[in-house]
Parts: structure tokens; sequence; C-alpha cells
């Protein structure tokens, strides 16, 4: 089977090994003429962004890059990105990375015409009719990881530098135009990174199916989401360049952002604060607390869960579901814990604290109380 397809789903999505050549038609579709590449400080040097930035030189589209993007990007990132975007009078942005580069690359197409804070814009009720529409930039973005999904997602997650808490800034036009998915870009990732990010589409996808709200299309999304990090994620792990591997998992990060639009619930309440304020990888630190989560959730979501493990051809019901999630933990070589991914002075206060204010506690299948949040969280170490 041929892995290359066009799909309209939520946006337009080229998806496919070798694609990233399109840049300059993708732009051209967007309308843009000369488009800022922001990237992440560890990718700007790489081959691939070379690669890309070659391909834009070679159409006429210039060769601009904004780097200064941190592992969890801050409002710091995004007003360098800004000064350097309207400093080079660009007209779009190409969002190239893995969630880092993407969520703070959507951030400085949409601020780039704003007059108000970033923070005005946070996915609080309808604080997002608050922008200009009309001034939003058009955004190409191209994933280089296989997690987050921010490639087909209206909102970025930034980090407030001060305060240390995560926000999630939203709005409709924050959805990129075209996406490339080029799983050849995701053949360098290391290992390590392989599985982090493989993980937060695993975990996109649990908390979608179990979330309570009701969102069919989304359940099944999530549903065959986790069939292809069961299947795929392994084989990536390793062996980077298996390239069905690679382009599986694209597929299923891309899933699991569509999926979550049901709901997150305590695995993400838990690890947005402890990002902030611990900066740990994003999906190695929903990986690290998955179980202490299905567990605290067991009551809500047995059922549900029996029926996702008899189609992932998993036996023993919950207990084998909740098995299985150890020994892929171990295979990937996730730490088992909390202190062994360096967290070794926790303010449990702060994160239990930052994790009730999290938007997505409304998605948890069980009402997370200070009282309960406090047995997870100490079940996590």
């Amino acid at each position: 089977m041929t892995l290359t397809a066009n799909w309209s789903y939520p946006n337009a999505i080229r998806f496919g090994a070798g694609r990233i050549n399109e840049l300059p038609d993708a732009c051209a579709a967007a309308g843009i003429k000369k488009p800022l590449l922001v990237t992440d400080k560890g990718l700007a040097p790489l081959p691939i962004t070379a690669q890309a930035l070659d391909i834009m030189e070679a159409a006429g589209l210039g060769r601009g890059i904004f780097s200064e993007v941190d592992p969890n990007p801050t409002e710091v990132n995004l007003d360098a990105g800004l000064e350097v975007y309207r400093a080079g009078g660009h007209d779009g942005v190409i969002a190239f990375g893995g969630g880092s580069g993407l969520d703070l690359g959507k951030m400085v197409a949409f601020m780039a015409g704003q007059t108000r804070p970033v923070w005005d814009f946070e996915d609080v009720g309808d604080w997002w009719t608050r922008a200009d529409s009309d001034a939003i930039a058009p955004i190409i973005a191209v994933p280089t990881t296989a997690g987050t999904g921010s490639e087909v997602g209206r909102a970025s997650v930034l980090t407030n530098s001060e305060t240390h808490e995560k926000k999630i800034i939203f709005h409709p036009k924050v959805l990129p135009t075209v996406v490339i998915a080029d799983p050849e870009l995701t053949v360098g990732m290391p290992p390590m990174i392989t599985a982090g990010t493989g993980m937060d589409a695993f975990a996109h996808c649990l908390e979608a199916f179990c979330s309570p709200h009701f969102h069919p299309m989304s359940q099944g999304i999530a549903l065959e989401g986790l069939r292809l990090v069961k299947e795929y994620l392994p084989r990536a792990y390793k062996d980077g360049t298996d390239i069905e591997a690679r382009g599986q998992m694209m597929a299923a990060a891309a899933m699991g952002a569509v999926a979550f639009q049901k709901g997150l619930g305590a695995i993400h309440a838990l690890s947005h604060p402890i990002g902030a304020m611990y900066n740990t990888h994003h999906g190695t630190t929903n990986a690290v607390v998955m179980q202490p989560v299905l567990q605290y959730n067991r009551d809500a979501i047995e059922e549900r869960i029996e029926r996702a493990a008899a189609y992932l051809g998993i036996e023993g019901g919950f207990d084998g579901f909740y098995a299985f999630v150890g020994e892929l933990n171990n295979s990937l070589g996730i730490p088992a814990n909390l202190t062994e991914l360096g967290v070794t002075d926790p303010d449990k206060e702060a994160i239990i604290k930052g994790a009730l204010a999290d938007p997505s506690t409304g998605g948890n299948p069980v009402e997370m109380t200070e009282d309960n949040t406090r047995a997870l969280l100490d079940a996590c170490f």
C-alpha cells in the first residue's frame, strides 16, 4: 500500500514521502509570497531544515528563518519571533517542527496583526472573538515529529514565563491553511523523541476515547489512532528508517489531535503544569502519568476500555490494557515515574493547583478535586 494521499480533513493535508518538495505550491495555495520559517533551536541546524530553506529559496520565496524557540515555548519567544516577522516584511508563516515549532509558528502568524496581548485570547469562553480575524497571517504546517498533531489544531500551547503556567490560545483561523505531512522528515528523530512524541499521540487518542462528552466521530478516530500507535510505534522506535511505520505514526498524531476535540483529561491536566514548572518533555510526561490516571478513572472507564482492548487485540479487559501500557512504556525506555523523569523536589501543591485550573480537567471522566488529585499525583512518584 502506498502511503500517499491528499486529505481535506480538517484542513488540506498533503501526505506522503517526498512531499516537502511541494512547499512552494503550498505557499502559492495559501497566498504566501515571503514566508518566515519558524522552528526550534534543535532543528535549525539539521539537514531537513536546510532542505526546506533551499526549496523556498529556489522558488523565490527567500530563506527567512526564526529558531529561538524553547522546548516549552513562551511569550518571550513569541515577541522575538514577531519582531523578526515584522522586520522582514513577511506575509505568512511556515511552522516547521514538533509541537514547539508548530505552536509558536502558529502564534506568530496569529499575533502578527493583533494589538492586544496574547493572553487576552486564552481558550476561555468566547475570548477568541476579541481577535481581529482579518489580521491573521496564513500558515503552512510541516510536522517533523509524530506526536502533538498541532498541524491540524486551532490552538497553541504557550507557557507564561513569569507564572510558569501553560495557557491554550485558541482561534479558528489558527488552523493551518495547508499541511505537508512528509514522513521522510521524521526519519532522523532520535529514539527517545520518537517514543515521547508517539506516546503523546497515544495519550491524545486515549483521553479523547475516554472523555464523557458526546462526539462519535472523534470516538472512532481515537480508537483507530490507538491501534496505529500500538502497531507502528514499536517499529518506528526500533528502526527510525522504517518509512511505513513513520508514516502511520504521522497519521496517528494527526488523528489524536482531531480526536481530542472531544476532550482531554487528567493525563494532560497533570503534564501541563509539570512541564511548565520542571521543563519535562510533554509526551514523555504524558506516558509517565498514564497508568496512574487509568487507575484513577477506572470506575468510570472500565467498560469503555474493555471495548478498546478487544478492538486492539489485547486480552484481559481493563487489566490487560493497563498492563499493555506499562509494557509499551517499558519497551520504549519511558521513565517508570515522575522521580525517574527528573521531578525530584516537587511543589505538589503548585502542581495540584495548576492541574485543577487546566482546561483539560473538564474532559476527565471522574471529577477532579483537590483531594483525589493529590492522591493521583502521589501515585505518579
